[in-house]
């Protein structure tokens, strides 16, 4: 068996999760540091995008808010492919990047913050069920700033589902019909993404370690300046090859991550 070959098979023999084979609903959150953030946001939306096309996993951008003058305020990504969750669970956390802030006029170093969430994929069951009265749908006119990754019409669709305060919204299909059933597949998935979350600690934990979208929480650092480096503080794995990371190369972290798991 060739070495390659032995290290595929060792990452899915990690991969055995009861959701892991699932595909994930990935959402990127821009956080402390305003239009730096935000910038931050979407450079994270590029380095993961290509992350999905090195693994092959499927894309398709259900959300994406600009932000204010640069950059985006979120982004919601349905990923398919084998293991997609098993694999992109290991990116939930608050990621950290540290730059000469390109929207300082006196070239100021700054720290900016985002984060990283990933729920599993699950299709409808009988036990969960959303009455219309649970829930408001609204419809709006898609952001013009998303470039390719909306469509402009009148179709996007927000549900919020009162209950719980859980709100959706998607706006990259053609129609509202499209964009209401895709959300409600993602408010589905979310949903039961809680319920299991309060019935099983192996979820539990997962969602229980997010936290505020700022300093001292960060899984990762991406530091530009004064020096080159991307460090993962969970494992110490780090690599000085910023621009190789930014273009998706990541599977080092997250197989580290896996592999620290079972150690």
């Amino acid at each position: 068996m060739l070495y390659s070959e032995f290290q595929h098979f060792e990452i899915e023999s990690l991969l055995n999760g009861p959701y892991d084979n699932n595909n994930g609903i990935f959402v990127i959150t821009a956080g402390a540091g305003g239009t730096d953030a935000q910038d931050w946001a979407l450079m994270l939306f590029r380095m993961y995008t290509r992350f999905f096309e090195r693994q092959g996993f499927r894309f398709e951008v259900s959300d994406y808010s600009p932000g204010d003058e640069a950059g985006i305020k979120g982004a919601t990504i349905l990923v398919e492919g084998l293991y997609a969750y098993g694999y992109l669970k290991n990116e939930i956390g608050i990621h950290r990047l540290v730059r000469i802030s390109p929207f300082n006029a006196n070239g100021k170093r700054q720290t900016s913050f985002a984060s990283v969430d990933v729920i599993p994929q699950v299709e409808e069951d009988k036990n969960t069920i959303i009455s219309p009265e649970e829930i408001r749908i609204d419809t709006y006119r898609s952001s013009g700033a998303g470039g390719q990754h909306v469509n402009k019409t009148d179709s996007a669709v927000r549900i919020t589902h009162i209950p719980t305060g859980l709100v959706v919204q998607c706006q990259a299909g053609r129609s509202q019909t499209k964009n209401k059933e895709m959300a409600m597949h993602i408010l589905y998935s979310k949903l039961y993404n809680l319920k299991m979350d309060q019935q099983k600690e192996s979820l539990s934990k997962a969602r229980s370690e997010k936290k505020e979208i700022g300093w001292g929480n960060q899984i990762r650092s991406y530091v530009f300046h004064p020096y080159s480096l991307v460090k993962d503080h969970r494992t110490k794995i780090e690599t000085g090859n910023v621009n190789s990371v930014m273009d998706g190369d990541i599977a080092e972290f997250i197989e580290g991550y896996l592999r620290s798991q079972v150690q």
